[in-house]
């Protein structure tokens, strides 16, 4: 009797995850065999088939100049994972603030990001949906303050053809609305913890949180970026030394 119910289950499951397969393309998101992992670990399993939504556009929320600068630190080492591999990135913004020889700590070379500059956010909006056309780039970054479904659709539409992955940074939006983004991001900074007791600025630290994501499971995970690579945080915080001296 379990056996027949743990079949009927795992039938339900194979039927749902199908389903899943099929529904996304219809929504014009393509998986692809290879190439589908950026070292973001446990949070992949937030993604149908547990791959991160390449060929597709992400949207990320900054409340405030500290969740931006979160964000751009996070994107980098997302985008070293994707440029890695080939391409190069257009990041497009009214006002550049990306130190650019600072991308060497997250592995990318500065010559492989092409920062485009424009005055107004109409022409950020007009860069965006151009760039994400070109094939052969690896990703496209905007930075903006607003996205309405119709641009947003746009956006998608645009890497649908081309297979280029979009990353919409919205900077103090005045609504969340709802947009055609396959995900939708919130990352915000995490106090640094030195792991050999030395004074100064330690790895960086983020919470990750998402928000939404088509056909997934939404969550939150700490992360840090250490060696190159994203590691997740275990929750406990190691003791100072005078004090593991007293416990042991």
């Amino acid at each position: 009797m379990l056996k027949t119910k743990s079949r009927m289950l795992l039938s339900k499951a194979d039927i749902i995850a199908q389903l899943q397969k099929s529904i996304l393309p219809l929504q014009g998101f393509k998986y692809s065999a290879q190439n589908t992992s950026v070292g973001l670990g446990l949070i992949e399993k937030a993604f149908p088939n547990y791959s991160f939504p390449l060929g597709a556009i992400h949207e990320f929320i900054c409340a405030d100049t500290e969740s931006a600068a979160a964000t751009d630190g996070f994107i980098a080492g997302v985008l070293s994972s994707l440029m890695h591999k080939s391409g190069v990135s257009l990041w497009i913004s009214s006002s550049q603030k990306i130190f650019a020889p600072s991308l060497k700590c997250f592995g990318i070379q500065p010559d492989k990001i092409i920062f485009v500059n424009v005055q107004n956010q109409k022409d950020v909006l007009w860069c965006v949906e151009e760039a994400l056309k070109c094939e052969g780039i690896a990703a496209v970054i905007g930075e903006m303050n607003d996205l309405n479904f119709t641009v947003s659709r746009r956006f998608q539409l645009a890497v649908e053809q081309s297979r280029v992955t979009g990353f919409i940074i919205r900077n103090n939006p005045r609504q969340l609305n709802t947009t055609a983004s396959i995900a939708r991001w919130q990352i915000t900074s995490l106090s640094s913890i030195s792991h050999d007791d030395m004074p100064g600025i330690s790895f960086p630290r983020w919470n990750v949180e998402l928000l939404k994501v088509r056909n997934g499971k939404p969550g939150s995970w700490e992360i840090e970026w250490s060696g190159r690579k994203f590691i997740h945080i275990t929750h406990i915080v190691p003791l100072p030394r005078e004090q593991q001296r007293k416990t042991g």
